[in-house]
């Protein structure tokens, strides 16, 4: 049995893929690497075919039609035979070191009947041109190197949050909660991650810099230009993460330092499209930013109560020119510390 499937979704990606799929095949008969096609037009497919007969044991090649990042995670998970299920983007790839150490522990919880349901590490933004690179780590919040619930964890400061990148799941947890990220829709690995969060019991962190996140293509979905835009597919995934939950349900969310964890990322999440709708410095945009706070006080008036009266909320809805320039000027003193975008 795999211990660990790794679905890579692939659309055009055939000059860069091939690092990616080397940085992960070290991990052996252990893994299995789902290279998914998502309707490419270059060289891609045939890049994956090319892998997946070289080794047979370990690469899978799947093709589909177009249905964007997010169908191509779900065809992943479709596939994914593995007990633990990963996503790494084409253009990103993984340390080996840290690679192993995931593995090693991934095994031992197995081999110890131990179901765990996530497993996270450190990542690392590989911005294009930068001499330092920001490492996302969660030491100051987290226990490390042994099994914890969500009563152990400390508190995450602004700037300070999950990604795809730094999380593993279990498997059937993510169909257990029926995750189905939308189609033809960019950013829904915000959605990935916040999901299954209440499914989540037993977690455990490596204080290890598994993940390189490659930031610096022009066309690159995180681009600041390209995620103006595609302003409406932010505004859609803000408005289905503000559905999927009431936080304030204590079945859904029985702890407190869960609810305050995706209190905050859905703060993070709505603070970002609003930043971006600002940015584009368009009249009808600031119409969506308002249509946006108003469809989250009429689908979960309690959370954006929350929300909109802390000092994230209140700087998001300025109405003033010069109050939205002092937001900007925020934006910009944040994106240089924590190295986004």
């Amino acid at each position: 049995m795999k211990i660990l499937s790794i679905a890579i979704p692939c659309y055009n990606s055939e000059a860069y893929m091939a690092n990616c799929i080397e940085s992960l095949l070290p991990g052996g008969e252990d893994v299995e690497i789902i290279v998914v096609n998502d309707g490419s037009k270059d060289n891609t497919a045939a890049i994956a075919d090319e892998y997946a007969a070289k080794y047979p044991g370990i690469v899978r090649a799947v093709h589909q039609e177009n249905g964007g990042h997010g169908e191509a995670v779900n065809a992943g998970l479709r596939h994914a035979t593995g007990l633990y299920y990963k996503v790494v983007d084409s253009d990103d790839w993984v340390d080996i070191t840290a690679y192993k150490k995931i593995l090693a522990v991934l095994k031992q919880m197995v081999a110890e009947g131990t179901q765990l349901d996530m497993l996270l590490s450190n990542f690392v933004y590989d911005k294009q041109g930068v001499t330092y690179k920001k490492v996302m780590n969660y030491r100051s919040v987290l226990p490390q190197n042994k099994v914890f619930g969500w009563e152990d964890i400390g508190h995450f400061v602004k700037g300070q949050y999950i990604l795809m990148h730094s999380v593993i799941y279990r498997t059937q947890l993510l169909r257990d909660c029926g995750l189905e990220l939308p189609k033809h829709t960019f950013y829904v690995d915000n959605i990935f991650v916040y999901q299954p969060l209440p499914y989540v019991k037993k977690m455990y962190y490596l204080d290890i810099d598994f993940y390189h996140y490659f930031i610096g293509r022009d066309d690159q979905s995180v681009n600041e230009k390209v995620m103006i835009s595609r302003i409406d597919q932010q505004i859609r995934v803000n408005k289905l993460m503000i559905d999927y939950y009431d936080l304030y349900d204590n079945k859904l969310v029985p702890t407190k330092q869960l609810r305050n964890y995706m209190m905050n990322y859905l703060e993070i999440i709505s603070c970002i499209s609003s930043v971006m709708l600002i940015r584009s410095h368009k009249e009808e945009n600031l119409v969506k930013r308002d249509e946006l706070w108003s469809y989250f006080e009429q689908s979960q008036p309690r959370m954006y109560k929350k929300i909109r009266n802390g000092i994230f909320g209140r700087a998001m809805n300025v109405k003033s020119p010069i109050g939205r320039k002092m937001t900007e000027a925020a934006y910009f003193i944040a994106q240089k510390l924590f190295g986004f975008n």
